[in-house]
């Protein structure tokens, strides 16, 4: 069961992404990309994957992890990747298999299903991805300690006895029920 305050905060992470990939998508495709919509859809979510590392890494999960940067940043680009692709697979059907768009349907209408398509229907299921990915392969918990039972486990318990000339010898290990 998720931590009650880590799913607030990857939600309100998320949502200051949704902003940041709404912001860009729309500048995007209203200028620059106009007649290229995914494309712009798919960089205006690679910044706000960047912003949302920085965000999850020092604060959402900022409890979790024990892998070093690298591989951590390395990870959570790659559950970022699938999300993406994950991401893009409505806006993808409503244009090129079901034709949502001119001259097909007025511009309106593919507008509206662009916005379904690609920033409701594939913002979910991208979500519900990464936040999957993010617990399981970027920060999941830290193993416990060695020594540390788990619930049902035999504790392991390691007593130092006093050597020859009052010094410590190497500990043996008892098993504690």
């Amino acid at each position: 069961m998720p931590e009650p305050r880590e799913l607030f905060r990857f939600a309100v992470v998320g949502l200051a992404a949704y902003g940041v990939t709404l912001l860009g998508d729309y500048s995007l495709k209203l200028t620059v990309l106009r007649e290229k919509p995914v494309t712009a859809l798919f960089l205006a979510t690679v910044v706000a994957t960047a912003f949302a590392y920085v965000l999850s890494r020092r604060w959402s999960f900022a409890a979790r992890g024990g892998h070093g940067r690298l591989r951590e940043a390395t990870a959570f680009f790659a559950v970022n990747a699938g999300a993406v692709a994950v991401n893009l697979v409505p806006p993808l059907v409503s244009r090129y298999v079901l034709h949502l768009s001119v001259p097909h349907v007025s511009f309106l209408a593919q507008e509206i299903a662009d916005f379904v398509a690609g920033m409701v229907l594939g913002t979910l299921s991208g979500t519900a991805f990464r936040w999957f990915g993010y617990r399981r392969w970027v920060f999941p918990r830290s193993a416990p300690p060695v020594g540390v039972p788990q619930s049902g486990e035999a504790e392991l318990v390691v007593e130092r006895l006093p050597g020859p000339g009052g010094g410590q010898r190497d500990g043996q290990v008892v098993e504690v029920p």
